[in-house]
């Protein structure tokens, strides 16, 4: 999480989590999802069963959150553990989630501290799935999951596919890394209504011009304010599109994502997916120009001498060309990256480009500019309203943004 500094923020922090560890190789990658959880600042209870004892030692969670580890369903905390667990828990999280812990769990199996709690809890229950292929895929196990999932409704993430234990070679069975574990955790302690069945479109990064099949005209944009926005709709509970140009970010937990190069690209999937958006946060630099011929080869520096010219023609405006396909009702968030006259040009373009909400910021600032994980930003509104956000960590700053346009869409949502 080198890009997402862990410190506490919604929707984990004052949450209370019931960490569930089983008896499996993947017990070991608990106590850094323990240890992460709590550095957002959850209160993590964790419940490991005898055998999970026997891959990682109860002392490690302690370690990492503070807080004591349950084990013994009789013991001297009082027979009714399970019951306190179960009914102060904001969510139960259960990771790794073994094919005998599946199993116990869609029998309604109360045979120890974390299946009684399993079943006391009505707060949300993740599985994180972790086995060998073999028995991932065998049909008993296939059924349990989906009775958990269909019958109990409990919510499964993974498993994922690769490595497994050794000599067990790759496959489908692994765990889900603890960063992709946090999200599906945040995204049921952070469902929002005002998103939850609401489509959001994203767009994000630079756009690359291609001079010739190596050099390329572009910018310096690395998608991060993008990414973190279509993290923080997703975290609340909204279904999102990611249209991001080149970037080094992996592709954000749960969001649909569609990496493209050019301007022209992105425009063409924005225009097939923004007459369904609820919400759309043009956030990608797009560049204004591109070369008005792609040279077939590489252009050689001893073929061109000194000097090489390259005909410029303008991009589209890919906010300004898909107005007229907005969805009735939805709510447009506008990005204007400024060196000089912010407020003035900002205000310029919510109004041109129609927009509800501009967000904008000067890459002069320091700590503001490209390629970092901080941000400061002036919020204009289409009613006059003006806001400035003090620098920050850009997922907070996200978080920001989406609250306000949250507010929009809840009022345009009431009004039919």
């Amino acid at each position: 999480m080198a890009d997402r500094p862990l410190i506490p923020r919604p929707p984990w922090r004052g949450r209370r989590v019931v960490l569930g560890v089983t008896g499996g190789v993947a017990a070991y990658k608990a106590v850094q999802l323990a240890r992460d959880l709590t550095r957002l600042g959850a209160l993590v209870d964790t419940v490991a069963t005898r055998s999970a004892a026997s891959f990682v030692a109860p002392l490690s969670f302690e370690g990492v959150t503070g807080r004591s580890v349950y084990s013994e369903l009789l013991s001297g905390e009082g027979s009714a553990l399970h019951i306190r667990l179960g009914n102060q828990a904001d969510l139960v999280l259960v990771a790794p989630a073994t094919a005998d812990l599946v199993a116990r769990a869609a029998q309604g199996r109360a045979d120890d501290l974390l299946t009684t709690t399993l079943l006391v809890t009505r707060a949300p229950i993740l599985l994180a799935p972790a086995m060998n292929d073999r028995m991932f895929s065998h049909p008993q196990t296939r059924r349990n999951l989906e009775h958990c999932r269909e019958v109990l409704g409990y919510h499964v993430a993974g498993p994922g596919v690769g490595p497994l234990a050794i000599g067990e070679g790759e496959g489908p069975g692994r765990m889900l890394e603890p960063e992709a574990l946090v999200d599906h955790a945040g995204r049921l302690l952070g469902r929002d209504p005002t998103f939850e069945g609401r489509r959001v479109l994203v767009t994000a990064g630079p756009t690359r011009e291609p001079v010739d099949p190596v050099r390329y005209v572009g910018n310096r944009s690395s998608g991060r304010m993008g990414f973190a926005l279509a993290r923080e709709a997703w975290l609340r509970g909204a279904e999102v599109f990611l249209v991001t140009g080149p970037s080094e970010l992996p592709d954000p937990v749960g969001v649909h994502t569609v990496r493209v190069h050019t301007a022209r690209e992105m425009l063409e999937e924005v225009e097939s997916l923004i007459p369904e958006a609820d919400l759309t946060a043009f956030a990608a630099a797009v560049a204004d120009f591109r070369p008005r011929e792609i040279r077939p080869g590489k252009t050689k520096r001893s073929a061109r001498g000194e000097k090489l010219e390259i005909e410029l023609v303008e991009n589209p405006d890919i906010a300004l060309e898909t107005v007229a396909m907005r969805r009735k009702g939805s709510v447009t968030i506008g990005f204007a990256l400024e060196t000089e006259e912010l407020r003035e040009r900002a205000a310029g373009k919510l109004e041109a480009k129609a927009f509800d909400l501009i967000v904008a910021n000067d890459p002069g600032v320091e700590g503001a500019g490209f390629e970092v994980a901080t941000n400061q930003v002036l919020i204009l509104d289409r009613d006059g309203g003006e806001e400035r956000i003090p620098l920050q960590e850009k997922g907070e700053v996200a978080r920001l943004i989406m609250d306000r346009a949250g507010a929009r869409l809840a009022v345009r949502g009431e009004g039919g």
